[in-house]
């Protein structure tokens, strides 16, 4: 049987460096390879939030996205929570296999709880983990790219169809984790990247966004440019995002720079990324909002196809 993938985001803003070449990358040359299912997961916007924001335009965004750095809709089903009702139906049924203190115990859970902006902690945000085996089941997904954190909310999927298969019948695949091989790339702060905290660059950012953004990134006192992780981790993290986008060596570009210092690096950061973000800023600006939304629905009717189907299979195993 060959592997189907199922990956996706949140629309809860634009798309940046770290999600490119942490998944993005990745999903463009997996596509090539296995079926692949990528989640416009607008339902979770909810789960660690009271106010969801502007998910129909961050949904839109994201499909720009998407096309721009080269996801095929010809290749791949792009489709949205929200419009995938049997997709979510499979939530019941799989919470009746999963105790409150294993929910209880998850150690990613209990993190993002800790960092959620809600007023308190929601029964969907406890749940996450069962809606996320909801999405990966409900098209037989054996492959799922995830981060460490992520580890945790995968074991819940393959415990849900492990009991599942033993109290009703085989009828679903055990998923496994696909761990990413790209080091992780820090914000421009230093601290992790992330839409919210304003140090990410965007997909979608401008050449003289990004410029700006580079040039406030951190460095430290040191005019000699060196490569070292563990003592100078925001310089790394700089000649990193710039060897990433230039497929050099960070370690020969630090070498390169020597003595130039600081301003040097960034100039040299600078000129990488927006060389790196052409061709994908202009795929973007040429794509068609018509054309992008057309897409979605398409997807959205193969995704539902395939739900239906093990929606039934899930049905009669039960003796609905």
């Amino acid at each position: 049987m060959n592997d189907v993938v199922l990956t996706g985001d949140r629309p809860t803003g634009p798309l940046h460096l770290g999600h490119y070449f942490g998944s993005l990358a990745n999903r463009v040359e997996l596509q090539d390879r296995h079926p692949m299912y990528v989640l416009i997961a607008d339902y979770q916007v909810i789960t660690d939030r009271d106010v969801p924001g502007e998910i129909r335009r961050h949904t839109t965004e994201l499909l720009l996205d998407y096309l721009a750095v080269g996801i095929d809709p010809a290749k791949v089903t792009i489709f949205q929570h929200s419009a995938i009702p049997e997709l979510n139906q499979l939530l019941l049924p799989f919470l009746s296999l999963v105790s409150v203190a294993e929910l209880g115990r998850n150690p990613t859970v209990k993190d993002e709880i800790a960092h959620s902006s809600q007023a308190a902690v929601s029964g969907l945000m406890f749940t996450y983990p069962v809606h996320q085996a909801a999405d990966i089941l409900f098209c037989k997904g054996t492959l799922v790219p995830v981060g460490k954190d992520q580890v945790p909310h995968l074991e819940v999927a393959r415990l849900v169809a492990r009991r599942f298969n033993e109290r009703y019948g085989a009828v679903f695949p055990l998923p496994e984790a696909m761990m990413g091989a790209q080091p992780l790339l820090k914000g421009l702060d230093g601290g992790k990247m992330s839409k919210s905290r304003g140090n990410a660059i965007a997909l979608s950012a401008t050449e003289d966004e990004t410029a700006a953004l580079i040039r406030r990134a951190r460095t430290d006192s040191e005019r000699m440019i060196t490569f070292e992780e563990e003592r100078r981790p925001e310089v790394a993290n700089l000649l990193t995002l710039a060897g990433l986008c230039l497929g050099r060596s960070p370690r020969e570009l630090a070498e390169e720079i020597g003595d130039g210092g600081a301003a040097t690096l960034k100039r040299v950061v600078t000129e990488a990324v927006n060389e790196f973000l052409r061709p994908i800023r202009k795929r973007r600006a040429e794509a068609d909002e018509a054309e992008v939304r057309q897409i979605l629905a398409q997807g959205n009717d193969r995704a539902r196809e395939r739900a239906v189907r093990t929606l039934d299979e899930v049905r009669a195993a039960m003796g609905f």
